[in-house]
């Protein structure tokens, strides 16, 4: 099993002892597609999966899923966060075990999801939580405690709406200070993706480089390449992949991720479990 790069009481010193200058800000990923932002005395927590729920769901199947990386924390060490979201409703990023860890401190947590996924996760957390479900939808954004949040329609492997025309799917503009960071959540390069996007101003894109395969017998997302010409379609400051390293049958190395970005002239940082990348770092570039 590949080890962290911190963990634990270390990671947690690192967090909580890293500067709260609002001109800077800091990303931690935690594993899978889960990130930690700190802005100033503000963090906003993206897609966390903290937990074994999944290796132990499938442990007894013909697809196990095998973990290749170690946890980087346990999620009740998380009470000082209060902001939360969910991209879609897969339990690698609605995990109702890392929730409701995190939820047992004692402030109400309120967690951003798809609107069109509000019922299911209520039956996935229970009501024994402080959690509050805040839905978005494309048409509307929110803003809690300085981080202003939009939707965008994710295609995983298509988009799926709802009833009501509401994607269940969705990529997330985190917005703050003077920054845009686009969180891809689970997608494929979708016609209106690109468009979209362009929208923003993108200082970080967060994107899965992990592909589609059929014979995984999951829905995918992009590749490595395709993450990082995505990235640079976007004019993004910096690409971060994500959704490699946690299952041993649905993963990819970052050699075509880093490959594609020297190609293209995208910058980009492959970051391990429990580390830290800072924005001051690519003012120094």
């Amino acid at each position: 099993m590949k080890s962290a790069y911190k963990k634990n009481e270390e990671l947690i010193e690192e967090i909580l002892g890293s500067d709260e200058d609002t001109k800077n800000f800091h990303i931690w990923w935690l594993g899978q597609s889960g990130f930690l932002i700190k802005w100033g005395e503000k963090f906003i927590l993206l897609d966390p999966y903290l937990s074994d729920s999944l290796t132990k769901k499938y442990s007894d199947t013909d697809k196990p899923h095998e973990r290749i990386t170690e946890k980087v924390i346990n999620p009740s060490r998380l009470n000082f966060i209060n902001i939360i979201t969910s991209s879609h409703n897969h339990t690698d990023h609605l995990d109702g075990e890392t929730l409701n860890a995190i939820s047992k401190a004692d402030r109400e947590v309120q967690l951003v999801l798809p609107q069109a996924n509000i019922e299911f996760a209520e039956e996935r957390l229970g009501k024994e939580n402080k959690i509050r479900l805040i839905g978005i939808t494309e048409e509307n954004k929110i803003t809690i405690d300085g981080f202003t949040i939009t939707g965008i329609a994710a295609a995983h492997n298509e988009i799926e709406r709802d009833q009501n025309g509401h994607p269940k799917f969705m990529g997330l503009i985190i917005s703050f200070g003077k920054w845009n960071i686009y969180h891809s959540g689970d997608t494929l390069w979708h016609p209106q993706l690109t468009s979209e996007l362009l929208k923003f101003s993108v200082d970080v894109a967060i994107v899965p480089i992990n592909g589609n395969k059929a014979e995984r017998r999951v829905a995918g997302n992009l590749n490595g390449y395709e993450a990082a010409a995505l990235s640079r379609a976007v004019n993004a400051g910096i690409a971060i992949p994500h959704h490699f390293d946690m299952f041993k049958f649905n993963t990819a190395s970052p050699e075509e991720f880093i490959s594609a970005c020297e190609g293209l002239n995208q910058n980009f940082k492959v970051l391990r479990n429990g580390q830290r990348w800072s924005f001051s770092e690519l003012e120094l570039d």
